[in-house]
């Protein structure tokens, strides 16, 4: 089927989906990131971060695209809020800008970047919307990175005092904490592939920034809880099935390394397993380690974070640089707008690991969401049929997955806004609104109409109906 057919001609949405399989006290959100939509990028003693490096370093972002004004939330976040109320969303993740709070990356504290969170965060209680934190969404203080950046373990360091620092500031309302998103794009992409800030392509140098991204994880875990006792702590990970191209062992054997690169390195060490031996092996990297770090870097999860967007089918490539993987494009499987595959049975299949692999005891859908091409009609008004329909096949592939077992507490969709989509610049739109860049108007797609709909047909359903 067409990724912009209705999904349910003739009969309800929520046939579609088993609302009764969530729980009642479902968290509905959305999720941005700071750099994607603050924009203010110079004011009020922010400091650079190595986005605002990467994207003003010609040839690294679509048309030059960067985020110095970006959705320009920073002075538009009540207008935000009150989006989200529109929504009837209870649940907003947002990530702390380290620049901001500490322009020095390992301090001291400036002020007025503390007292914007903590203003946006009374704000968002108020509306009757809890927030939830993420420390770490990418911005690295470029001052860190000028010394080394994550291949350093002072790095990791110097998170876990930025971490105690806004855990200290907002711990007495904010209980739901995300150390860090997406670590794999941070440590890979980031410094294998190139083509994410820092923009490094050295092996030895993403191994070593995965280590110590995950130390740092741990010794956050512990700076949050003794700061803000009672805290929620988890870390969240863009996940993938992975599929071989072929029956061949040698695209069987890919397909495992593949998994081992996105999902297991980042999965077994926080959950005690150490780092896999079989890609240490495939990495040929020794790793930073001293006694004691894969007990900090296994600290305690409150939940697990899944961000998930499409699968992955690999075939083996001797030649190539680590895991030694080529994707594989299957014919015939419909595409989003970043010509990623639309599979929503991986992010049952994912939930079902996490539960039963890995023994998860409580778990967020922390991203999920589509790229399309949106037209904006001439009354104003943006309707995006392809985006509901991956809304709508995801949710209810994760209310599956509840129904059979799996702890799902809460779902946040990718995105509230249209946004700065990193290397893709604006050209990639997410949003459940969307932002007109030129004069910053926003206006709620079909899709954000879609989700609020769902939402509220949830919400009626009460306590004890479900």
């Amino acid at each position: 089927m067409s990724p912009d057919a209705p999904l349910s001609e003739g009969t309800s949405v929520f046939d579609a989906i088993d609302l009764a399989a969530l729980p009642h006290d479902f968290l509905w959100g959305t999720a941005t990131s700071a750099y994607q939509i603050e924009g203010a990028v110079a004011e009020d003693g922010r400091s650079p971060s190595i986005w605002d490096t990467f994207s003003h370093t010609p040839g690294k972002t679509d048309n030059g695209d960067h985020g110095d004004i970006a959705c320009d939330h920073y002075h538009r976040w009540r207008q935000d809020i009150d989006l989200m109320r529109r929504l009837g969303t209870n649940a907003y993740r947002l990530s702390i800008a380290w620049p901001r709070v500490m322009p020095g990356g390992d301090g001291p504290v400036n002020p007025k970047g503390l007292a914007f969170y903590d203003e946006l965060t009374d704000a968002l209680l108020e509306a009757g919307i809890t927030p939830s934190v993420t420390l770490y969404h990418w911005d690295l203080p470029q001052v860190l990175q000028d010394r080394g950046g994550w291949p350093e373990r002072a790095t990791a360091e110097h998170f876990a005092a930025y971490a105690s620092a806004v855990a200290e500031r907002l711990g007495d309302r904010v209980s739901h904490w995300t150390t860090l998103n997406e670590p794999s794009c941070s440590a890979w992409i980031g410094h294998l592939e190139g083509t994410m800030a820092p923009g490094l392509t050295d092996l030895t140098a993403a191994v070593r920034a995965s280590y110590h991204l995950l130390l740092g994880h741990g010794l956050a875990a512990r700076a949050i809880r003794a700061a803000a006792p009672g805290a929620e702590v988890g870390i969240v990970n863009n996940l993938s099935t992975v599929f071989p191209a072929t029956d061949r062992p040698e695209d069987e054997a890919a397909a495992r390394r593949h998994d081992g690169h996105v999902n297991r390195w980042w999965l077994d060490p926080v959950h005690g397993r150490g780092f896999p031996a079989d890609m240490r092996e495939v990495y040929g990297v020794d790793l930073p380690e001293r006694p004691g770090d894969l007990d900090v870097i296994a600290a305690p999860l409150d939940w697990l974070g899944l961000n998930y967007y499409f699968p992955a089918t690999v075939a083996d490539d001797p030649a190539g640089p680590a895991p030694r993987v080529r994707p594989v494009r299957r014919p015939g499987v419909p595409r989003t707008g970043m010509d990623w595959e639309v599979d929503a049975d991986g992010i049952e299949t994912l939930l079902l690991r996490l539960t039963h692999e890995y023994g998860a005891r409580k778990i967020y859908v922390t991203e999920n969401g589509s790229a399309f091409p949106d037209v904006v009609r001439a009354d104003g008004t943006v309707d995006d049929p392809g985006r509901q329909d991956y809304l709508v096949r995801h949710l209810a592939a994760c209310a599956s997955a509840a129904g059979k077992g799996a702890p799902l507490a809460g779902y946040f969709a990718w995105s509230l806004l249209d946004n700065f989509e990193w290397a893709y610049g604006y050209g990639k739109r997410f949003g459940l609104v969307h932002v007109d860049y030129r004069t910053q108007a926003r206006t709620i797609k079909g899709s954000g109409h879609r989700y609020a709909e769902i939402v509220r047909a949830h919400r009626e359903r009460g306590p004890e109906a479900v």
